[in-house]
């Protein structure tokens, strides 16, 4: 009798089937990725045409050399100046009115245009603030001088007595009394329209005014330390 080998059909081994997608992938899971590549890629291309603009500016800075503008206290108009002493019992001992005219002359040496601001000159009489005048802001064509005017009104400021008594000394004995006017402004080189960064100005000044004359008798400034 032949015995036959019988073979088993091969086991059916189930398919499967992978996705083609991780299961972590979402469409919107890179939006936030690209925004934020978007935004980086625009701060970076502004920052580079600023400092191209600004690279062109300092260019044509170098190119032009300017140079610091020269602000002076050129006339003293005295249209008032009355020194009353108070009786000597009081707290104080005098008073002083006053009221002059500061005629400034702004000299621009550069081949652009210089834009001033906003100033504020301030009449001392030793060491004591009496009164102060202001002076709008202004622009000053390429190569010009220009004369601006600034009011200072002291209307009855009291001294104490040992002050009071040199204000009187000086009115009744030497027909002169010495006050200082100190200031700043600021100066901005303007070029196609952009204002360079600021430079500051000083202007510090001795006047002597004659109580009996009501003139200006003498003037000494200094322009940021040296005399003008």
């Amino acid at each position: 009798m032949t015995s036959t080998t019988t073979t088993p059909p091969p086991r059916y081994r189930p398919h499967h089937h992978y996705p083609t997608t991780p299961s972590y992938y979402s469409p919107t899971s890179s939006t936030p990725s690209l925004l934020k590549g978007c935004c980086c890629c625009l701060f970076l291309l502004i920052s580079l045409l600023f400092l191209l603009l600004l690279a062109v500016f300092l260019i044509i800075l170098l190119a032009l050399k300017p140079k610091k503008p020269h602000f002076d206290l050129q006339q003293v108009a005295v249209q008032n100046l009355a020194i009353l002493p108070s009786p000597s019992t009081a707290a104080d001992a005098t008073t002083v009115s006053l009221s002059i005219r500061l005629i400034f002359t702004a000299a621009n040496p550069n081949k652009v245009g210089i834009k001033y601001g906003h100033s504020r000159f301030t009449l001392m009489y030793r060491g004591v603030p009496l009164g102060s005048g202001t002076l709008d802001g202004f622009y000053q064509p390429a190569h010009s001088v220009t004369t601006v005017t600034s009011n200072v009104s002291v209307d009855k400021v009291s001294f104490m007595q040992s002050d009071g008594l040199d204000l009187v000394k000086d009115a009744s004995l030497y027909d002169k009394v010495e006050f200082r006017v100190l200031g700043d402004c600021t100066a901005k080189v303007r070029v196609f329209q952009v204002n360079s960064p600021g430079v500051q100005v000083s202007v510090d000044c001795v006047i002597v005014i004659s109580p009996r004359s009501q003139a200006l008798t003498y003037k000494q400034c200094g322009f940021d330390g040296l005399n003008v």
